[in-house]
């Protein structure tokens, strides 16, 4: 069980995305944390979407490395989940050129593989899952990994 300050309020799926940006019962109505997900399967990116936002986030979501790195550029996410086979490109050379652009960009590797957990580059993430349609552990990483960062 999460102690008290890591839990985290589920969301009405009723709100709107704008209202879901704003905790619930927070009167100070502090910004939720935006996530970026970056995969280059549709059902992927729609998945965590819904279960990111489902737990109260604003996610952003980007097929592949340009759409990411536009992302970046025009607004800094509080998380990025981030594939490590993308379709034209490698997830940990675009990892590189994320931490090049903001280099306290909190990530999660999200692979269908576990064999790139030795790789030397992908010790520049915050966290490494192995992809799953079971959304259990996606979401206590990305609650851990926001409250390691103190993004609230």
């Amino acid at each position: 069980m999460l102690s008290p300050e890591r839990r985290v309020a589920r969301v009405p799926a009723s709100l709107t995305p704008s209202e879901r940006r704003t905790k619930v019962g927070n009167s100070e109505g502090a910004a939720m944390p935006k996530i970026l997900v970056v995969d280059d399967e549709v059902n992927v990116r729609k998945l965590y979407k819904k279960e990111l936002e489902d737990e109260g986030h604003e996610v952003v979501t980007a097929a592949n490395g340009a759409e990411a790195l536009q992302v970046i550029a025009g607004t800094t996410p509080d998380l990025v989940i981030l594939d490590i086979k993308l379709e034209t490109e490698n997830g940990l050379d675009l990892l590189r050129r994320m931490k090049e652009v903001q280099p306290a960009l909190a990530v999660i590797l999200n692979s269908g593989y576990s064999t790139y957990r030795d790789d030397f580059s992908s010790w520049l993430a915050d966290a490494y899952l192995v992809k799953s349609s079971n959304t259990t552990e996606l979401t206590s990483v990305v609650r851990e990994v926001l409250v390691a960062r103190e993004v609230r």
